[in-house]
């Protein structure tokens, strides 16, 4: 197996930042929001976007459950900035707020959230126990929650090949991050692990050949 190799917590270089607004993330990020709909129904009431880049996921959320608001937090300030020209742009700033806060310890915006909701975020943290501490924080009995990551895979001739078949195409600090991402990415086995550290009772699926998803409803066995 591939031995995990971190990479850079946060992504604040506005040109890196530009690069990643301007990306086209339909296929991933739709197929992504699909999986949060069909595991755990539209959410409604107050959501929670952990790492929220520049906000593709949380609009994508957004347009697909009508009923709920988001607060979206990232530490990265250039990739805030462009989530709010994103959602300037399609008319979303009052139903989605980006604050900026780095984990652990950063100042979350609230608690108690409704719905906890986090995309590539758990693979930039040099500890992953604090995305799941985060949650905890933030969540009460009943909040539903969906997490997605890639999949580090098993060798570095497999991310070669998801390289040049995933991202081919993309400017060439898309596919250097993609490359360092899927090297830093966590195993399903491993998310399952981080789990039961954290003593969180979540299902945790494969999705596809370098994604998987965690998501269940605290609370509930």
């Amino acid at each position: 197996m591939l031995a995990r190799t971190p990479e850079p917590e946060l992504m604040d270089d506005p040109a890196q930042a530009a690069a990643y607004a301007q990306a086209d993330f339909a296929t991933a990020h739709g197929a992504l929001v699909a999986a949060l709909v069909a595991r755990l129904g539209p959410l409604r009431g107050r959501v929670l976007d952990l790492g929220c880049g520049p906000g593709d996921f949380s609009v994508r959320v957004a347009r697909a459950c009508p009923d709920c608001s988001i607060d979206g937090i990232d530490g990265a300030e250039a990739m805030l900035a462009e989530g709010q020209r994103r959602l300037a742009a399609e008319g979303l700033t009052t139903r989605i707020r980006l604050h900026r806060a780095r984990l652990p310890g950063g100042p979350l915006p609230a608690t108690g959230y409704d719905a906890v909701i986090s995309n590539s975020l758990l693979h930039h943290l040099p500890d992953p126990a604090v995305l799941w501490q985060a949650l905890i924080a933030t969540a009460a009995s009943g909040t539903r929650v969906f997490v997605a990551d890639l999949a580090r895979p098993a060798s570095t001739a497999e991310v070669d090949a998801l390289v040049e078949r995933v991202a081919s195409d993309e400017p060439a600090v898309l596919q250097r991050d993609f490359r360092a991402s899927l090297h830093a990415a966590f195993t399903p086995h491993e998310v399952r692990a981080q789990l039961a550290a954290a003593g969180l009772a979540l299902h945790v699926q494969t999705l596809d050949d370098h994604h998987w998803v965690a998501w269940g409803e605290l609370g509930s066995p």
